[in-house]
């Protein structure tokens, strides 16, 4: 459940029975025609439809991605010294009051310095166990997003729910091709900008709601599975 509908009495009597808590990190970026914060959006819904029926707290964290000061109205980003630093603080504060399994969901691909953070960090706290999860990246939610179209990308109509997207906000009714920039140098700054324009990668900017709900049905249970199982 979420740490905004508890009290820290609540909270306090959950450790008692059960140390475990849920960490979402996001973005505030670019998705083109979707919410800037749909990486926060995704990562804490689904840690909280995960979370739920255990009664596990669901924490809140925040992101990094300093390509999308390209696209700057509406945009954060923090330094990846900075970023790394505010998670050590966020699982230090958890520690100290008493979680001893800690699951990071990610909804963001340029958040994964916090993987290696997690392994130092942990070396640093032997009693706490802590599980990194790129939510979209997990074998059985990628395997569902493919097998409906595998031309899926960021901003694209993976992900696309209903709960990112704006109204009012008509998106296109195209495939946009993907670039293909193998054994090529990663673009940066406005090159990179010029050649993303709105911020999808590539593919359909949109699926049935249908499509999309199936997919969120397979990622929930498997975020729910990490919640669970697999701490020894």
């Amino acid at each position: 459940m979420k740490i905004s509908n508890m009290n820290w009495m609540q909270v306090e009597g959950r450790i008692c029975n059960d140390d475990r808590a849920v960490v979402p990190l996001g973005s505030t970026e670019q998705h083109a025609y979707l919410s800037l914060s749909v990486d926060s959006i995704l990562s804490e819904r689904v840690a909280v439809d995960a979370a739920e029926p255990l009664g596990v707290p669901v924490f809140s964290g925040g992101g990094l991605w300093v390509d999308a000061l390209l696209w700057p109205i509406g945009t954060i980003t923090l330094r990846m010294a900075t970023y790394v630093a505010l998670v050590r603080d966020i699982l230090d504060s958890l520690a100290r009051t008493g979680f001893r399994r800690i699951l990071i969901v990610n909804g963001h691909g340029g958040n994964s310095p916090v993987e290696g953070l997690t392994v130092e960090w942990m070396a640093d706290n032997p009693i706490v166990r802590i599980k990194f999860y790129d939510w979209w990246r997990g074998p059985q939610t990628w395997a569902a997003v493919q097998a409906i179209d595998p031309v899926a990308s960021h901003a694209s109509w993976m992900e696309n729910f209903p709960w990112t997207r704006l109204a009012g906000a008509e998106q296109p009714d195209v495939q946009k091709p993907m670039s293909n920039r193998a054994g090529r140098p990663r673009l940066v700054g406005q090159e990179l900008r010029a050649a993303l324009d709105d911020g999808n990668f590539g593919g359909y900017y949109q699926r049935s709601d249908d499509e999309m709900l199936s997919i969120w049905q397979v990622a929930v249970a498997e975020t729910r599975a990490l919640i669970e199982e697999g701490w020894d």
